[in-house]
């Protein structure tokens, strides 16, 4: 009994050393001053010099007169036809004196201004407008205009533009683009030309 009694008091004290372990000595240095926390709670802040306001100086605001502006005057567009952009510059194509057949310098004309047409967006438009000199009655030159329109769509669909993205339309003698009664005028005027269209 006296054993079993020794043994339960050395695992005791033994148990106690591990769970009580050394304790931590917290040291004060001598140098600090420690501050009772009483002491911390009534301290004030000190008060922040209050500004004084800067004297207004008056400002003159100079007067500034009324400016009027011009208006702007009106340009009279056509709805059915849209503005051309300077990219889509399609050139003349002129005819002989009573005649819708192509010259060669028609058709060449007429290629550079396929390849306008073919690089321009898919969805674009283009209205041929066939034009007479004046010499003749209205409705022949009306019938010859868009007969020269229409010889100029023929020719720009064999050069692979399709034929849903141009239409034609006759002006007959109406709108001559050079007024004259000479063969020099008569000349420009005996033509087509091709316009944007929405």
């Amino acid at each position: 009994m006296k054993r079993s009694m020794v043994t339960l008091l050395s695992g005791i004290s033994i148990a106690a050393l591990l769970v009580g372990g050394c304790a931590n000595k917290e040291a004060v240095k001598k140098e600090e001053a420690v501050v009772p926390v009483a002491a911390v709670e009534n301290v004030q802040p000190a008060a922040k010099p209050v500004e004084q306001p800067k004297p207004v100086e008056a400002v003159s605001t100079p007067v500034v007169a009324p400016v009027q502006v011009a208006p702007t005057p009106k340009v009279e567009t056509n709805p059915e036809v849209a503005p051309q952009p300077v990219e889509l510059k399609f050139e003349t194509v002129y005819f002989d004196f009573d005649k819708a057949d192509l010259r060669q310098d028609a058709r060449d004309v007429l290629s550079k201004n396929a390849e306008i047409i073919l690089k321009a967006m898919a969805n674009t438009k283009v209205q041929i407008e066939g034009h007479c000199d004046e010499r003749g009655s209205a409705e022949y030159n009306l019938a010859l205009g868009e007969k020269r329109a229409k010889s100029a769509l023929n020719y720009l669909t064999t050069l692979g533009v399709k034929a849903d993205r141009l239409s034609v339309i006759s002006y007959g003698k109406e709108k001559p683009a050079v007024i004259g009664n000479d063969e020099s005028a008569w000349a420009k005027n005996r033509r087509a030309e091709f316009v944007i269209v929405k």
